[in-house]
């Protein structure tokens, strides 16, 4: 059996498509159970951040594997798998384990030396334990990981060459100010209450918040982190406090600061909602980006709203659900860049050249791509354009969406007094992030690392053909000792130990060498060809060998990751 992983990340695809591939807590429960219960795999894990979806397999056949694990990856991620494998990554074996340990060290997260990657690798192990799709190797293999990501962080400098999401987002929301001073007396709104979401709170906290509210669909769990803010707040400066969903819309008047990370599947915050916030807060309808105020009416109405043939829009969006955008995007499928730039002028309300207007079969083609996409994702994405710093007025309403597939309407980037900074703005600002020199260093603790994992992978391949041997052996003593005890029946029980004690020093003294030295052998790279020849050499029974693994297997104590 072979490690295989197959995966993509912000490396391989871009935002909008991880955004359609993210995977829900119950999708990756069945992802599991589903790849184990496949032919060529029977071990799964899965670890899905915002910003990576890779399936680990322990499989028998790589082909097979890999066709597999994309095929399963594209049925549950919902993403076509033509459409998907152009971004998918496949590692195998020592790769495999090379990379686990790259993401676990934080080398390979949008910001380099993040420590929650750690935490999320501590997570996906457990699941896979209560699944009990994890053995042997991927037990192994993730809790080496781990402490491979702990050496990384407590020998080197590589906190200093990246921050948590969180942490990298504020500094972006904050515009290259200092974090504290941006914070100080502020308001937050923190939507959710998982991990990313605590880490949020926690963050805001340190950083001087006045209040942090707290919204998730679960009361209780909003309640509990509530507390923990609370109790955790030496100062005495902080308050905390939780509300239902339904509070929301009320609570975004208030915020200046909003953090959304959501398993959520829609959109938690519409362009609509945050246009009445705003309002709420100025007292005027909010305005576009433009600079042109809009009405009272068209305030209080979606951003992105039409009926059929409204100002010749290209789609009918009767049926469409809430939430849909019209605000242009590339990321929207089939689409060529003459025909985005065609859409992008009807959402903008401008008019297209009718000398550049394309032909009725091309504006078909349009609405059918339009509509697909409406179909599958509910929505088409905001299409970023920059925008001349000066053209923006000051922000007052700070948005941090943290969630794959996103909680907020990219639309919202369009509203004067507004900054959103969501995965894929931080994605194209953590491209020209600083490395630091430590990074090196990590780099090769993980190549040690592998190396040291390799060779203890090999090793143990070999010890159940090893201790079946001498099981044989033993066997072979005690027949012998049996038939020599009938032949001399009148040896006294001194003399018959003497006998013992020396036909076991002499097998063990002609195993001893051979069996140290194939596992120095088998340790070695290719040196999984030793078992088999001690097998042949010796003529071991291969049930016995398996029987001796299997054992061992179950023996093995499944602690949770540390």
């Amino acid at each position: 059996m072979s490690l295989l992983v197959v995966g993509l990340s912000h490396r391989s695809a871009p935002v909008s498509v991880l955004e359609r591939a993210a995977l829900s807590a119950d999708a990756q429960m069945k992802l599991l159970q589903d790849t184990v219960a496949a032919e060529p795999a029977t071990e799964a894990a899965v670890l899905a951040t915002c910003n990576r979806i890779e399936l680990y397999a322990d499989v028998d056949k790589f082909h097979a594997g890999v066709a597999e694990l994309s095929t399963l990856l594209a049925q549950h991620s919902g993403v076509g798998l033509e459409e998907l494998t152009p971004y998918l990554y496949v590692h195998y074996e020592d790769r495999a384990v090379h990379h686990l340990f790259s993401v676990a060290c934080g080398l390979d997260s949008m910001v380099v030396g993040e420590g929650q990657i750690l935490g999320q690798i501590k997570d996906s192990l457990a699941r896979a334990q209560d699944l009990h799709t994890a053995g042997k190797l991927l037990n192994d293999l993730f809790q080496q990981a781990l402490r491979v990501g702990k050496r990384a962080h407590s020998e080197t400098g590589i906190d200093r060459a990246g921050q948590s999401l969180v942490t990298f987002g504020l500094e972006q929301l904050a515009a290259g100010g200092d974090v504290r001073d941006w914070a100080a007396g502020r308001t937050a709104l923190v939507i959710g209450a998982g991990s990313m979401s605590s880490l949020a709170a926690a963050t805001l906290a340190r950083a001087g918040v006045a209040e942090i509210v707290v919204a998730n669909r679960t009361f209780e769990r909003a309640e509990r982190l509530a507390e923990i803010l609370a109790e955790g707040d030496d100062t005495g400066t902080v308050t905390a406090r939780a509300v239902r969903m339904d509070a929301v819309a009320a609570e975004l008047t208030r915020a200046d600061v909003v953090v959304s990370c959501t398993g959520a599947t829609g959109l938690v915050l519409t362009a609509e909602a945050v246009a009445q916030a705003v309002e709420g807060r100025t007292g005027a309808p909010a305005a576009e980006i433009t600079g042109t105020p809009r009405t009272t009416a068209q305030a209080k109405a979606p951003l992105a709203s039409a009926g059929p043939g409204d100002d010749n829009c290209p789609l009918d969006l009767s049926a469409v659900q809430p939430g849909f955008s019209l605000m242009g995007e590339a990321a929207v499928a089939g689409m060529d860049a003459a025909t985005l730039e065609q859409h992008a002028a009807w959402v903008a309300g401008g008019t297209v050249d009718r000398r550049d207007r394309r032909t009725p079969e091309t504006d078909a083609e349009l609405i059918t791509a339009l509509a697909a996409t409406a179909a599958t994702v509910g929505r088409i994405p905001e299409r970023r354009k920059p925008e001349p710093v000066a053209e923006r007025p000051a922000p007052f309403v700070f948005l941090l969406d943290l969630a794959m597939p996103r909680d907020i309407d990219a639309a919202v980037h369009r509203l004067a007094g507004v900054r959103l900074v969501d995965i894929e703005s931080l994605a194209e600002a953590s491209a020209d992030a600083p490395m630091a020199a430590d990074v090196d260093q990590v780099r090769r603790i993980v190549s040690d690392e592998v190396a040291a994992f390799g060779a203890a992978q090999r090793a143990a391949h070999i010890t159940p053909t090893v201790v079946a041997l001498r099981t044989m052996a033993a066997d072979v003593v005690a027949g012998e000792i049996a038939r020599l005890d009938g032949r001399l029946p009148d040896l006294d029980e001194r003399q018959r130990g003497e006998i013992r004690q020396a036909v076991h020093r002499v097998v063990d003294k002609l195993l001893h060498a051979p069996t140290v030295r194939v596992k120095q052998l088998a340790a070695e790279p290719g040196g999984a060809g030793y078992a088999d020849a001690l097998r042949t050499l010796f003529d071991l029974d291969p049930e016995t060998v398996a029987a001796v693994s299997r054992a061992g297997d179950s023996t093995d104590t499944k602690d949770r990751p540390a």
